[in-house]
């Protein structure tokens, strides 16, 4: 097994190679010298063997010797060693790595346990004054890292290599002899480790002469070489040799080594070895006191500070291990502060990004590791403004890093450290970063985002882990709250500030009751929903600071906000906020705070003029702060600050902000806020300077109209907001009259309508605004909105139909809708009113182009792209158009009131538009199934005009786009139910129209005859077929004439297809229609009388003249045709082909006369039937084989008919139907016909295309009933049928075989076990030669057959052991490629599992062997086998003969499987070893040749158990 796997160590696949090493590994451990002897004597007797292969067999001795090294006689590991050298040494000119290292390693792994014998080996070739081999020193370097015992011989080592150093021409025997570094490292760690060193008496001074002699040839000779590799080398061997060397050379050679190893700096493009080396000499010059370092000062901190500045790449280790060697060295200057500190902050001062970085990277490494900066913190705390100032993110990183370490080593607490804090709280509130254009990235990119992560943390960090901050912070933190610049922190502060009062709070610390000014009031949470929740969390924990009435309403009311917080959309935050405030002023019950807080707030509003949202919020609370203040004037003083300040030119502002505040207020305030409004708008504010300077105003300056827009807004929001008993009488005289003076104005006295759309949306959304209050109003009290027609028609005049016609660029329609939705007050519409409301709506929506146009910005739609702006507006002014079509249907909901609404939309159902039919069907879609929902009928109506809407809309079910055919359906779907509604109960369902929906799944395919068909059967099967009543049938059909000159093609032949459904499902009762609709058609009257006119059209006498005509329009019907040659073709069946006649009396006997058209009347119609059908490719063959004559002769009628049939193949698709109607005849009791189909279908067998149609079993059994044909002729031709089955379907063999199984495997589960018990055993018997099939159906059935079988040997020890027989095939075909085999198998065993005659085993396979669950088959195999050897010793015999047989299976998985199942036997107790002989391995060693890697691999994993 061994040398197999010794072969098999050069596989060209990896994860062979790998599982090679493996098992060699496994079997060395087991038997370390056996294995060892081995691997040595193969490479003995191999000593040409390729490299690769020689190195995966060293590398494999290495991994036994260093696992099992103490189990290894020392014999062996003489030997070992003596090996591994000569690999090792044996190419004496050339190196060849990977070979020589392995060999190396060998003798490193052995250098573990037997130093002495290893460098009694290594010595030998290690002669004075001869160069060694390469690997010789590399070896001798590797042993001093691993092994403490190698130290004692260094000396005499050194001793030996130091003449060897002048002689060393070679780069490469220089730069392993430079590997002196590993020397120097080793008798440091040694002598840092002397209790525990085998020899405690070595010194240091004992290598000093010998460290200094070999330092002076590599530093003056080598370290200038011009081979990059060596330098650095010879640079590293330095670093490490200066500790060993004596002080006073080391003193004497400073002011040398430090500019030579400086100047490496600029000659390679690595630098961490050199900065090692470096910080190695200034630690050795250190740790000695050198004097002469100083000198070297200046010069080595600019090198070192060149290279603390050089960008650090946290995915490229050796930067960041440069990095943190320069930052040691940097350290290890500490011995001279002051020099080094003034040298630092010089540098801060240099404003050039890169030398900033590196001098706060420095500053903080100083701080966090240096006791002598503490007499420094005040001059470092001066410093580090100028860095604070520095506009690079990636300086304000290291800023931060700076600060936090300041801040644990108390320099906070110092004056001026509170501008540290404040740096901190700015960088939190940083925006985000603006998108750039694309660049190639910097790995130490720091963007707004995550530099402001940074600063949250590291405020968290301060006030959570430095105690002695709290005071520092706390109540400083409060004062960055409220300006504005640091809103964006406002999270992280609170959360600080929670933390901070928390704690003084539960303490009781006198520190934690603060004397607040004024301002801090404003911090009430006027804030965006991201810090809403901490904003809330800290105004609970300073309650009592801020007023003592607030903490138990808090306390209750603030918890369950909190927790909600990221549940709400920002409107149910918002009036959750309004509704706190309300109740807190309401709590403090103190009109004088109140006061303070409202103007407090006032004068905070232009802080907020770059955050929108929270500004608009901010005059919704002053709006309701206002409603808790009592004093007339001051609340007439803040309104007037209000409008004096606010930006009227924003919309939010506008809209959200001054009116939602100003309505608020009214809320308390209804007469001074009026009062106030008014006076406002007859204010300076108003009045244009007529002169020239009005010319030269800056354009900056605050329109009139947007000023007016306001008010129209405010007064809009005062009415909804004042209280509803009061606010009736003042809508006319005050709210319509003043918003009508502000918006129009007079010139010359003359009236004079604005064009301003700010102003014309301001009053549609204020009218809106009025209508809402009033409908809230008059559900407790009458009222007669006088002027509502007036609004209307100014709404519908002079907006809606001054706005562009080719294009959607405002909102101005939408809003006019929403507000007449809203205005359904009295009085009523009158109706002609009610029809142009509807007309110039309709009109003005359905007549926009599509959507392509990009309409103005307005409102916050800023952040939008055109394109979703303009869907947005499209979508809101659709969405309003059905609302405001719903609303008038909501106060006529009858079918009258829907048919005013409908006759509006209708003539746009068959526009020349897609776009406009799409918007006419959806709202159309929309209406009908709101009237539905909220039908309510009370009297006895009908609904009358179900025809009508039927009749425009179900010819849409097939218009070209898809969205319109699916919203038809919706409709129809509606209007049916609604006419049910009015017949039956409003839960009433009914099957047939719940069968609509389904067909718009049919509706989504394109294709035209598609189409038609579905609307065919959706009339049929839908209540316009079955239920429509009699009198709106006529309303229909007229509907549907109309439909047939729609202008969609597809949608005049829908009209067409669902008329002539509709009269033949209705036609009954349309006798009179039909004369006048479609005349003497006796194409209708044959769909419902058929029979009768096929008799009557029979039975005219000949020559037929005008019947001919009449046949050829019933043929231009595919359905009626086929009808009529089905009841043709019927007689035609019954008919009998003759009569038996008595002959003369004098004669006797019978003779037959033929009672049909002769044989060649029916050649012929047959004939004519493949002209009809166009196979003229047949009819050419058969002309040319005279096949028609032949058929017709009675000598030679069947050869006739096998040429027929050989034609089969033009026959394609029709050949199913043919044959299906041939069949019958089989069993006619007239033996010519009999013989006639038997003929065609025996030749037929004798083509593909009964195979490839799937025709092959219908003929085969029909061939097997006819061969006991009492007709001789038949049963020839069904004989010659079975024999045209090798020529037809070669496959059918295979076929039978799997058909039989299958069949066999049905009928069992039918069959009582007292019918089939004795079969059992034979049936297994026969069946188990298939489970190797290469057919997978075949091997599926078979084992599925097997599984069935089971039931029926249950107890029967032959059963049991059929099973044992097929086991091992069942367990490997559990990875069978197949899945449907595999799935087979899994049932098999679970089913034959009680017959196994085994416990463990049945519960397994029960437990594991589920078709739809995975299977882990390595752990499921690996288990079974326990117990396979457990319960069943005495088969294990069979059970290797089985499974090597499975080594030569076709399937690389099974023969993968075959190797796993035999390395599992590697669990055999020793008594059962013996059957694993010798041919078992032969054979599995050839499985190491196999093509497949998956099998070599399982294969190199079984052997390696063989152990």
């Amino acid at each position: 097994v061994t040398l197999a796997l010794l072969d098999a160590a050069n596989d060209k696949d990896p994860a062979v190679q790998e599982q090679v090493r493996k098992s060699v590994l496994t079997l060395g451990k087991q038997q370390p010298d056996r294995v060892l002897a081995m691997c040595q004597d193969y490479l003995l007797k191999h000593p040409k063997l390729v490299v690769i292969h020689r190195v995966v067999i060293l590398q494999t001795i290495e991994l036994i010797v260093s696992t099992r090294i103490e189990d290894i006689n020392a014999s062996r590991i003489k030997s070992i060693i003596s090996l591994a050298s000569d690999e090792m040494t044996r190419s004496k000119q050339e190196v060849i790595p990977d070979w020589q290292q392995a060999a190396s390693n060998i003798l490193v792994a052995v250098g573990n346990k037997y130093i002495n014998d290893i460098m009694e080996e290594i010595l030998s070739k290690f002669q004075p004054g001869v160069l060694p081999h390469f690997f010789v020193v590399q070896t001798l370097a590797n042993l001093s890292d691993s092994n403490y015992g190698m130290v004692p011989f260094l000396n005499a080592i050194l001793g030996t290599m130091l003449p060897m150093l002048g002689i060393a021409k070679q780069d490469n025997m220089k730069w392993v002899f430079s590997s002196l570094c590993h020397f120097s490292d080793s008798i440091l760690e040694y002598l840092a480790n002397l209790d525990k060193a085998p020899d405690p008496t070595v010194r240091k001074d004992t290598f000093c002469s010998e460290i200094y002699a070999a330092y002076d040839i590599l530093f003056n000779n080598w370290i200038q070489s011009r081979e990059p590799k060596l330098r650095l080398t010879v640079a590293e061997a330095v670093g490490s040799m200066c500790h060993l060397m004596p002080s006073d050379k080391l003193e004497e050679q400073i002011p040398k080594i430090i500019p030579t190893i400086t100047s490496l700096y600029k000659k390679n493009n690595e630098h961490y070895v050199i900065s090692k080396s470096l910080c190695q000499v200034i630690d050795a010059s250190v740790n000695m006191g050198s004097r002469v370092l100083e000198t070297q000062l200046d010069g080595l901190l600019f090198v070192l500070h060149q290279q603390v500045c050089s960008p650090v790449d946290y995915n490229d280790p050796p930067t960041v291990k440069n990095h943190n060697e320069i930052l040691r060295s940097f350290s290890l200057l500490n011995s001279f502060p002051d020099r080094l500190v003034m040298f630092v902050l010089q540098k801060l001062e240099n404003s050039n990004e890169r030398s900033r970085m590196g001098s706060l990277a420095v500053l903080r490494h100083l701080i966090n590791s240096s006791a002598t900066m503490e007499s420094k913190k005040l001059l470092i705390l001066a410093s580090i403004r100028q860095p604070m100032a520095d506009h690079s993110n990636k300086v304000k990183k290291r800023v931060v890093q700076v600060i936090s370490a300041m801040a644990h080593h108390g320099y906070l607490e110092l004056e001026g450290g509170e501008l540290l804090v404040r740096f901190i709280v700015q960088n939190c509130a940083l925006p985000d970063t603006n998108q750039r254009s694309q660049r190639p990235t910097d790995p130490e990119e720091v963007t707004n985002e995550a530099l402001r992560t940074m600063c949250d943390n590291t405020l968290h960090l301060l006030t959570t882990t430095v105690g002695r901050l709290a005071d520092v912070l706390w109540p400083k933190l409060l004062y960055y709250l409220t300006p504005s610049q640091f809103s964006n922190a406002t999270t992280p502060l609170c959360k600080s500030l929670i933390v901070l009062g928390s704690k003084k709070k539960t303490n009781q610390e006198p520190s934690f009751n603060i004397d607040f000014k004024q301002e801090v009031n404003a911090a009430f949470p006027f804030n965006s929903r991201g810090h809403g929740a901490p904003s809330l969390s800290l105004l609970q924990v300073l309650s009592i600071n801020i007023h003592p009435n607030t903490e138990t309403l808090w306390e209750k009311e603030i918890p369950p906000l909190e927790s909600t917080a990221e549940s709400l959309d920002k409107k149910q935050w918002d009036e959750k906020m309004l509704k706190l405030l309300s109740e807190t002023l309401a709590a403090i019950e103190n009109e004088k705070w109140a006061c303070s807080l409202a103007a407090e707030a006032t004068k905070y509003l232009s802080t907020y003029n770059n955050a929108q949202e929270e500004k608009s919020f901010l005059y919704r609370c002053i709006g309701v702060t206002l409603q808790q203040c009592f004093n007339k004037e001051f609340v007439k003083k803040q309104l007037q600050e209000i409008l004096l300040t606010a930006r009227h030119n924003d919309a939010v502002e506008r809209e959200q902000g001054v009116a939602m505040g100003i309505g608020l207020c009214a809320n308390s305030h209804l007469e001074g806020t009026l009062a106030k409004l008014e006076e406002f708008g007859k204010s300076d504010a108003f009045k244009k300077s007529p002169s020239i300077f009005n010319l030269l105003k800056d354009r900056n300056e605050v329109e009139v109209e947007k000023v007016k827009s306001t008010l129209i807004l405010c007064y809009g929001q005062v009415a909804l907001n004042a209280p509803p008993e009061t606010i009736l009488n003042r809508i006319d005289q005050d709210i319509l009259r003043c918003i009508s003076k502000h918006f129009n104005t007079k010139v010359l006295g003359i009236k004079v309508e604005t064009k301003d759309l700010t102003m014309k949306l301001s009053l549609i959304q204020s009218v809106g605004l009025i209508a809402k209050a009033i409908s809230v109003c008059v559900m407790k009290q009458g009222y007669v909105f006088s002027r509502k027609q007036e609004l209307i028609s100014v709404m519908l005049q002079d907006f809606i139909k001054s706005e562009h016609t080719d294009s959607l660029r405002t909102p101005v329609r939408h809003l006019v809708m929403s507000t007449c939705s809203n205005l359904t007050l009295e009085p009523a519409l009158t109706e002609n009113e009610s029809f142009d409301l509807l007309k110039v709506c309709v009109n003005s929506v359905f007549s926009l182009p599509p959507e392509t146009h990009t309409p103005e910005k307005i409102k916050d739609e800023d952040l939008l792209d055109p394109k979703q702006r303009q869907q947005a507006l499209y979508k809101d002014t659709l969405a309003a158009l059905q609302e405001l079509l719903k609303s008038v249907l909501a106060r006529d909901p009858t079918p009258d009131g829907l048919q005013n609404v409908f006759k509006h939309i209708e003539t746009w159902l068959s526009s020349g538009r897609d776009h406009e039919r799409e918007r006419a069907i959806t709202v159309t879609a929309h209406i009908l199934a709101y009237f539905l929902d909220n039908l309510n009928v009370k009297n006895m109506v009908s609904f009358h005009n179900v025809g009508a809407l039927l009749g425009r809309l179900s010819p849409r079910c097939s218009d070209p786009l898809p969205a319109i055919r699916a919203a038809a359906i919706d409709c129809i779907y509606s209007l049916l139910y609604i006419q049910l509604r009015y017949e039956f109960s409003l839960d009433y369902k009914d099957e047939a129209v719940e069968s609509l929906l389904p067909f718009k799944d049919q509706l989504e395919n394109p294709d035209h005859s598609v189409l038609y068909k579905t609307c065919s059967d959706l009339t049929k099967s839908q209540v316009m077929s079955k239920r429509l009543p009699q009198q709106q049938l006529t309303t229909l059909v007229f509907m549907l004439f109309e439909g047939l000159v729609d202008t969609q093609t597809n949608c005049c032949r829908a009209s067409s297809v669902i008329l002539n459904t509709l009269l033949k499902n209705r036609g009954g009762g349309l006798q009179d229609l039909v004369r006048v609709a479609v005349g003497q058609t006796v194409l209708i009257l044959a769909s419902q009388h058929l029979q009768t006119v096929i008799n009557t059209l029979i039975n005219q006498p000949l020559p037929y003249d005008w019947t001919s005509e009449m046949w050829m329009a019933l043929g231009a019907d595919p359905i009626v045709a086929t009808q009529i040659i089905e009841i043709v073709m019927e007689k035609l069946v019954v008919m009998a082909p003759y009569v038996d006649k008595k002959e003369m009396m004098i004669r006797g006997g019978t003779t037959k006369v033929a009672t049909g058209p002769p044989l060649a009347v029916a050649a012929d119609a047959l004939r004519i039937l493949l002209a009809r059908v166009q196979l003229d490719e047949v009819s050419k063959r058969l002309e040319e084989d005279k096949a028609w004559d032949a058929i017709k002769e009675p000598s030679t009628h069947i050869m006739g008919v096998t040429l027929l049939a050989a034609m089969a193949k033009h026959a394609g698709p029709r050949l199913p139907a043919i044959i299906e109607c041939l069949c019958p005849f089989l069993n006619n009791i007239y033996e010519c016909q009999r013989i006639t189909v038997t003929a065609f279908f025996s030749e037929l067998l004798n083509h593909h295309v009964v195979t490839e149609l799937m025709l092959i079993d219908v003929l085969l059994n029909n061939m097997m009933e006819r061969v006991s044909d009492p007709c001789c002729t038949v049963r020839m031709l069904a004989v010659r049928g079975l024999g045209n089955i090798a020529v037809g379907s070669p496959e059918k063999g295979k076929l039978i075989t799997h058909e039989a199984m299958s069949g066999l495997s049905k009928v069992l589960q039918h069959l009582d076990e007292k019918n089939i018990h004795l079969l059992v055993v034979y049936i297994f018997m026969k069946i188990k030669p298939f489970l190797e099939s290469e057919n997978d159906d075949i091997r599926h059935a078979s084992i599925l057959l097997m599984g069935n079988l089971s039931k029926f040997g249950s107890g029967e020890p032959v059963f049991k052991d059929q099973i044992h027989n097929v086991l091992v095939s069942l367990l490997l075909h559990l990875v069978d490629p197949n899945p449907q085999v595999v799935k087979a198998c899994k049932f098999a065993m679970r089913v034959c599992a009680p017959v196994v005659g085994s416990e463990q085993i049945t519960a397994m396979f029960q437990n594991h062997l589920h078709e739809d669950k995975s299977l882990h088959y390595g752990e499921f195999i690996n288990d079974l086998t326990k117990y396979l050897i457990q319960d069943f010793p005495g088969m294990l015999n069979f059970y290797h003969i089985s499974v090597i047989q499975f080594f030569k299976s076709n399937w690389p998985e099974v023969r993968a499987a075959a190797a796993m199942f035999i390395f599992l036997l590697g669990n055999l107790q020793q008594e059962h070893f013996s059957q694993l002989n010798m041919p078992t391995v032969t054979k599995l060693v050839l499985l190491l040749q196999d093509s497949d890697p998956v099998v070599r691999v399982k294969a190199a994993e079984a052997m390696g158990q063989f152990h």
